[in-house]
């Protein structure tokens, strides 16, 4: 006989008092008992995807393919059965009592679970009272602030059998949860680094190719400024993929979560005729309670797809479920086991479920077109990925950073096609050209290019990889190259809103202000949320200053430093703009916020006039910009030495 070890949802149940119940009138309790199982309990084990693995007599043994089916089933049994008690005496009443466990268990061929995560499971349910449910810390972090409990913590419990004490929680049935803000507000006042402009976007495309969390690389999120809800798309499918939750309880295996989100964002977003929002927007939601039906008015989207990843050994269990914001129903929920060499590939899977349940028929060319290039070889896949995370949270500087470049130096010896290790490591030469810290910049961005070109000739249709090279282009001052770039990337991948954001400034860049506002408004639309809001909106305003719309440069720039107030074009292209308008004495007090704000800025109109000397090969349209830019500084009181 085969076994196999794997994590496990399990829930143990039991009738309290059975063989008093049976002593008194067996004939009639075992009655109750089958009409309870064919009108409540089995059915209720099949609307949350339980398998009954075996039953004992009075109860039953199930395995979930998450916590939370496991415990909203429990919480379904028990609420009912205090309906189907109500006005039998206390003497005759079934009750239940319920143990839920998330743990290692041993599989055997048959499908009979065995091991310590499933005798917690039975401990569980044997302290628990009449009519309650009692649950592990294990279980409990997984569904303490996704479902609404109130949950009493019994502290450290000493298990019949069980080596080491157990922490348990009783929940408590029938009892409303306080109620919590489905999302939680940012604390304002945060402060977030700046940045130029080119190296915020060469972070970017990172944040998209290394699983989208852009707030990764902000050491203090700003708080974001209200603003309406987005007017729900004329999209067949309109969807968030939030992260999925990370069960293994080891943060350090947030990076495969992290991937896996980012690869379906992807995939979801080449169905055609989709609308997807970008993951910058989606990852806020990490960690945060979900309530679906805000979250799809927030972000104006129908379906929210949630789910977790379970790493044991080398499987990794995957959860997926598709939920329909307008009505918070369930569509669909799956759970698939796979090798962790494989974990991404789970993501055509999910997608041909999904598609199917919302009715969305896919071509099989389309189908094809959603499989991602497998991995050669799994450990160089696997450290290229923690590469990836250890730049993003790092900020993509300091000691963290050059520890991550080294991941991804290994994961090129292991396989010198890696795609995501060529991709990330051409940062390790192209950020500092972007930060004006490289030593031999044309040396530096030659080695860039020849390895995001590698990745590109390996997989030419990696969304990121034309982002990269589009960033590589524009610190070369080849803007119709770097627009082209953008332009395929967002053929490949239209949920990227840093690719709109990026072809919004190129295309300011060479003077076509209409084209990049209706750019950047795509990107604002994707990620309402996006930590990097602020740049946008500022990126607008000098759009409008293009177009010398000044009213509503000024509206944008406001917006802007009322989101973050630490970039500095964005307050001079404010303050220029109030003094263009006749606005002087506004004009004046924005000037001495700017040089309060920023001592080491631009102080005088000849600093600024030597800055737009180092320009590159700039499109006359952006030397008429920044000559009115300085005529406005000159009006609002900037001095000339």
């Amino acid at each position: 006989m085969t076994e196999s070890r794997k994590l496990a949802a399990i829930l143990a149940a039991d009738v309290a008092g059975y063989s008093r119940l049976a002593g008194a009138d067996e004939e009639r309790i075992l009655a109750r008992l089958r009409a309870l199982r064919s009108d409540l309990i089995d059915p209720t084990f099949a609307v949350h995807n339980g398998r009954v693995v075996k039953r004992t007599g009075d109860g039953a043994l199930v395995e979930f393919r998450s916590v939370v089916d496991a415990v909203r089933c429990a919480i379904e049994i028990q609420a009912a059965m205090i309906e189907r008690n109500a006005g039998v005496p206390p003497d005759r009443r079934i009750e239940f009592r319920i143990g839920v466990h998330l743990g290692d268990v041993v599989e055997e061929s048959d499908g009979d679970l065995m091991g310590e995560g499933v005798n917690i499971a039975a401990r569980m349910e044997g302290i628990a009272r009449p009519g309650a449910i009692c649950i592990s810390e294990q279980a409990y972090w997984q569904v303490k602030g996704r479902l609404d409990i109130v949950a009493t913590d019994l502290g450290p419990t000493q298990l019949k059998n069980i080596a080491e004490p157990v922490r348990v929680y009783a929940l408590a049935v029938g009892v409303p949860a306080p109620v919590k803000p489905a999302i939680e507000p940012q604390p304002p006042g945060q402060k977030a680094r700046p940045r130029r402009a080119l190296l915020a976007a060469a972070i970017v495309a990172l944040a998209g190719i290394a699983g989208g969390a852009w707030h990764y690389f902000v050491a203090n999120r700003p708080a974001l400024v209200a603003s309406d809800a987005p007017a729900r798309p004329a999209a067949r499918l309109s969807i968030v993929a939030l992260p999925f939750a990370n069960l293994s309880g080891d943060p350090a295996q947030d990076y495969l979560a992290d991937a896996l989100t980012d690869e379906l964002t992807t995939s979801l977003a080449r169905i055609p005729d989709s609308f997807v929002i970008a993951r910058n927007t989606a990852f806020t939601f990490k960690g945060k309670p979900i309530d679906a039906k805000a979250i799809g008015k927030d972000l104006g989207v129908r379906y929210v797809l949630e789910g977790s990843v379970q790493p044991g050994g080398n499987q990794v269990r995957v959860n997926a479920q598709l939920i329909d914001a307008e009505s918070g129903a369930h569509v669909w929920a799956e759970q698939f086991d796979t090798p962790r060499a494989d974990l991404l590939q789970t993501q055509d899977a999910i997608v041909m479920h999904l598609a199917r349940a919302v009715e969305i028929q896919l071509t099989e060319a389309e189908a094809a077109r959603l499989k991602r290039m497998p991995a050669a070889n799994p450990d160089a896949e696997d450290l290229a990925l923690q590469c990836t995370a250890a730049v993003r949270k790092s900020g993509a500087s300091g000691k963290e950073t050059e520890a991550g470049f080294k991941l991804c130096e290994q994961a090129l010896a292991l396989d010198p096609n890696n795609h995501s290790a060529l991709l990330i490591l051409s940062l390790e030469f192209s950020l500092p050209v972007l930060s004006n810290r490289s030593a031999d910049p044309d040396a530096d961005l030659k080695r860039a290019d020849e390895l995001v070109s590698r990745a590109l000739a390996l997989y030419p249709d990696s969304p990121y990889g034309h982002v990269f090279k589009a960033v590589i282009f524009t610190a070369q001052s080849r803007l119709d190259d770097a627009i082209a770039e953008y332009q395929r990337a967002l053929a490949l991948e239209p949920a990227a809103a840093e690719a709109y954001d990026g072809l919004g400034v190129t295309y300011a860049r060479i003077g076509d202000y209409e084209k990049s506002l209706e750019v950047l408004d795509k990107a604002i639309r994707l990620s309402p949320h996006d930590p990097l809001l602020y740049d946008w909106y500022a990126n607008k305003a000098g759009a409008y200053f293009g177009l010398k719309d000044y009213d509503q440069a000024i509206e944008w720039d406001r917006r802007a430093i009322a989101t973050n107030p630490n970039k500095q074009s964005e307050h001079t292209i404010l303050i220029a703009a109030l003094a263009l308008t006749g606005r002087e004495a506004e004009a004046r007090e924005a000037l001495q916020r700017y040089l309060a704000l920023f001592p080491d800025g631009a102080r005088t109109i000849a600093a600024l006039k030597a800055r737009k000397a180092q320009l590159i090969n700039p499109d006359p349209h952006y030397l008429e910009l920044w000559d009115r830019t300085i005529e406005g500084l000159r009006k609002a009181g900037l001095p000339e030495e």
